[in-house]
């Protein structure tokens, strides 16, 4: 029997073991003979991490797409895993160092640090393994692999030196993304940028061999002046033409600066002319490499300004006075500080031209937000991205993989068409150290092992020499590229990827599109000759109920656990799905999540029905055989919402799958079906009771498989309800395939719904009271819907709540009219309810909602409004729009009806 409330969290432990038993989650468990391979492979989280909403949202998309193959008999492999996280794990085992005040890094040696990293991720990394568990992901968890272990290991090491041979990686010197804290190049998604009010500063360099002339140029960054090797200016600007070729002098330095003509340069924003700094600004960086303009690099690894001994600095520059006083200045000063002493040295040479004060987009840390990234110039290691890309772009325009939303290709071909180097290395020590080794020379040697590498030295040096392996480590972005065949074993040749790649779909959010999707795109073709995946699902981002984007500055983070611990993952999952809608954000309300809860409730109670009035489930019952109207209805209903759920899912439109069900669930069979079957539920036994209860339980049954992929925990519950405990797991039973179709009960049934719906609709507009007993009379009614009437005369009446249901020629005088199909039916209200009354009381509601709709229009058609507001407010504000729109509509239809009543 099952208990009177659904507990969640009873369940979710007790079915959690029914699993494990079962091994279900085992790849190919419960797969038919000869079955397809359906495979995906987990985007890794962070060994550091902890389940956010954005996590839950991914996982629950995936496991609602595994349990459905798994159901319809594929062969699935969820393949789990997680990355080694090189900067975060890094920074949180420093952190517990200092916590503990036991020797820092640096002091204690790179091989004793890695063994405390190693030491962390045993005790304290993968936690979040074990949310992704509470939440029901069903991945094959005896596979579960890390970017760091043996195998994959073996597999960045391949990759590296197979890549490198292949002159597909190489070292140079460009600019980084630079974390003076951390001391190592960070890629783009590490990198914040923070708005925040700055300066805009605009300088006077003088023309060399022209007295009195200068240009004028303007910088957010004076500190990087110093490092300023040319102008540009664009080509067709009158105003600069004569300067092209010739040189300005740098001041506080005294270095010539080559004017060049540069399309960069834009005449309509401030001067129309660009300081070029190539070591120190992306844009310039480009520049510079295209007008050949030399590059000086002005700060150390921890951003601290050095010009004395900087060869680079002092190339071409004749000793002067300024450049003396500007060394002894400047020299060794943070680039903040040094900031401000430039700016003075400029102002008190009379060459400050004017300081505005504006926002400025500062680029920090991810993680901290409190380090400022530096453009910085030095020797990394980087991958040629452009030349592996040309196969991943063929591959998505050929239509070998496709994105859902198809709108997302348009990105992807924008950067994968547009790439530059991938810059590989980090100077970190937790993460996959490069395989290379350098001589006394520096010659490098790039290698599978040391030995290898020092076979090669010697061949090349004619004798055994001592080698030194590169300190750096490599992007963790590099490991995790190969995940769709590292984790199946490669660069062995294993069953598992001989049967799993190339995987089926990939689900993953818009901000990887680049990092990730891309990267594997290429390497998967590169390594394996196939693409990784065919299809690449992107879904939106979780916002708070208001649109705002989720920050702990914000205070709106919402914690899936404390979701689940409350509601249960099964209410959070089929939110997060429900919600799911292809190129929507989504915006999470607790409220949401509760109100799924009680959709689980509801179904729960509907089990409870079933179990009451002994409707069990009859071996080889078959819908076909049904006598009575009300079962071929329900059977066929069962039918529909099985092949729209269906096609919802195989269309990675998992909101309209969602809503199917919901709607099946809760208004068809909870609402309607059960209270109708009632009747013959609670007469006498006999041929139309047995066949009821054996409908009801088979309905229930469908649901329950329905709804498993998207809340796997109740459903399995129901599934092995009292006197079925020897059943197979509900997640490996066959997945619904019905074609039972009666169009005629369905037609009838549903005519009788929106009958009933109708008036009820009617009532609750008008204020009837719920007891008062209404007449209803029947005008215009065409034979079948008569011969409707009279059958259901009694179940119209019961819960429409009207006294009595007659056939009339023609809509009765002073009654309310509500139009069904052909017939008019006419609910005379005079007596019932105060019609003055309540036609002042629609006006005054008209009025008000009038008068809601015009202050929210006023506020959309103010410009200052819509420019300053956030995004969320104002589509909050267009929502709102829209709900009075609706509301005044229905209140004015409401009062319409009133009108016959006169």
């Amino acid at each position: 029997m099952l208990e009177k409330t659904f507990d969640a969290a009873a369940v979710e432990t007790r079915v959690s073991a029914v699993w494990d038993e079962a091994e279900a989650f085992k790849a190919g468990a419960g797969a038919k003979p000869g079955a397809a391979p359906y495979s995906i492979v987990i985007p890794p989280p962070n060994v550091t991490g902890s389940l956010h909403i954005g996590h839950a949202l991914n996982n629950t998309l995936q496991d609602v797409l595994v349990r459905f193959e798994r159901m319809r008999g594929r062969d699935v492999l969820w393949q789990p895993g997680m990355d080694h996280a090189g900067i975060a794990t890094q920074m949180v085992v420093e952190r517990q160092l200092m916590e503990r005040q036991e020797p820092g890094r640096r002091e204690i040696g790179r091989e004793k640090f890695l063994e405390k990293v190693w030491a962390w991720k045993d005790e304290s990394g993968g936690l979040i393994i074990n949310q992704l568990k509470r939440l029901g992901c069903s991945c094959d968890w005896s596979r579960e692999r890390f970017t760091m272990d043996e195998g994959l290991s073996k597999a960045v090491t391949k990759v590296f030196v197979e890549l490198y041979r292949e002159k597909l990686i190489y070292r140079d010197k460009r600019l980084v993304n630079w974390d003076p804290t951390l001391q190592t190049a960070v890629s783009d998604l590490e990198v914040e940028n923070i708005e925040m009010q700055g300066h805009l500063w605009h300088f006077k360099y003088p023309i060399e061999g022209e007295e009195g002339r200068s240009i004028v140029v303007a910088t957010t960054r004076p500190e990087t002046m110093l490092g300023d090797t040319g102008i540009a200016v664009h080509p067709e600007d009158e105003r600069y033409k004569d300067l092209i070729g010739k040189y300005a002098i740098l001041p506080l330095v005294g270095r010539r600066l080559r004017i060049v003509g540069d399309e960069h340069a834009d005449p309509e924003t401030g001067s129309g002319a660009v300081k070029i700094t190539p070591a120190h600004d992306f844009n310039d960086f480009e520049v510079g490499k295209r007008q050949d303009l030399p590059m000086v690099n002005l700060f150390d690894t921890e951003a601290n300004v050095v010009l004395e001994g900087n060869a680079e600095f002092l190339d071409g520059v004749a000793e002067s006075d300024d450049l003396k006083a500007t060394i002894a200045t400047i020299n060794g000063l943070d680039r903040f500080t040094a900031r401000k002493r430039v700016v003075a040295m400029m102002e008190e040479k009379g060459l400050l031209e004017k300081v505005e004060e504006k926002p400025v987009m500062v680029p920090h840390d991810e993680k901290s937000k409190t380090t400022v990234i530096e453009p910085y110039l030095t020797d990394q290691w980087y991958a040629d991205a452009k030349t592996l890309a040309r196969p991943a772009i063929a591959s998505v325009r050929e239509g070998r993989t496709t994105f859902i939303p198809k709108n997302w290709e348009k990105t992807y071909f924008e950067w994968m068409e547009n790439i530059r180097p991938w810059c590989i290395s980090r100077q970190l020590w937790w993460g996959h150290q490069i395989p290379a080794w350098y001589g006394p020379d520096g010659k490098v040697f790039v290698a599978y092992s040391e030995d290898e590498a020092r076979v090669e030295a010697a061949t090349h040096y004619g004798e055994a020499t001592d080698l030194t392996r590169d300190e750096d480590v490599l992007d963790t972005w590099f490991s995790s590229a190969l995940w769709p065949f590292s984790t199946l074993g490669w660069p062995d040749e294993t069953p598992e990827l001989e049967r799993y790649y190339p995987t089926t779909a990939l689900v993953t959010g818009f901000d990887i599109i680049f990092f990730w999707v891309a990267r594997m795109m290429m390497t998967g073709l590169h390594f394996m000759g196939k693409e990784p995946f065919s299809d690449v699902y992107i879904h939106a981002l979780v916002r708070d109920e208001k649109g705002a984007k989720m920050s702990k500055t914000k205070g709106n983070v919402i914690d899936p656990i404390v979701l689940i611990d409350e509601y249960g993952a099964d209410a959070l999952r089929f939110t997060l799905a429900a919600m799911a809608a292809q190129g929507r954000d989504i915006k999470l309300a607790t409220a949401r999540v509760e109100g799924y809860r009680n959709f689980a409730t509801k179904l729960w109670n509907a089990a409870r029905f079933a179990e009451h009035y002994e409707c069990k489930r009859v071996e080889g019952f078959d819908p076909t055989n049904a006598k009575e109207t009300l079962n071929r209805w329900i059977a066929t209903e069962t039918t529909r919402a099985a092949t729209a759920v269906t096609g919802a899912i195989e269309a990675y439109r998992f909101n309209d799958a969602a809503a199917a069900l919901y709607r099946f669930t809760w208004n068809l069979y909870c609402d309607w079906y059960l209270e109708f079957s009632k009747p013959v539920l609670n007469g006498e036994d006999g041929p139309a009771k047995t066949e009821t209860r054996a409908t009801v339980a088979w309905v229930l049954d469908r649901i329950i498989s329905l709804l498993h992929p998207f809340m796997p925990f109740l459903t399995e519950e129901l599934w092995a309800r009292e006197g079925d405990e020897g059943r197979t797991a509900l997640m490996l039973n066959a997945w619904p395939e019905l074609g039972f179709e009666d169009s005629d009960a369905a037609d009838e049934i549903n005519w009788l719904i929106e009958t009933i719906s109708a008036v009820r609709s009617v009532r609750s507009e008008m204020n009837v009271p719920a007891g008062a007993m209404i007449e209803l009379a029947v005008s215009g009614a065409a034979f079948t819907t008569a011969a409707r009437l009279q059958s259901h005369n009694v179940l119209i009446r019961r819960l429409a709540r009207a006294e009595s249901l007659t056939l009339a020629h023609a809509p009765r005088a002073g009654a309310l009219q509500i139009v069904v199909g052909e017939a008019t039916f006419s609910m005379p209200l005079e007596g019932v309810i105060d019609i003055d009354a309540e036609r002042a009381r629609l006006e005054r509601e008209i009025d008000k909602i009038a008068k809601d709709v015009g202050k929210i229009e006023a506020k959309l058609a103010n410009e200052k409004f819509m420019a300053k507001a956030p995004e969320e407010v104002i589509e909050e504000q267009r929502e709102r729009l829209a709900e009075a729109a609706a509301l005044k509509a229905k209140t004015e239809a409401a009062l319409a009806r009133l009108e016959p009543a006169a």
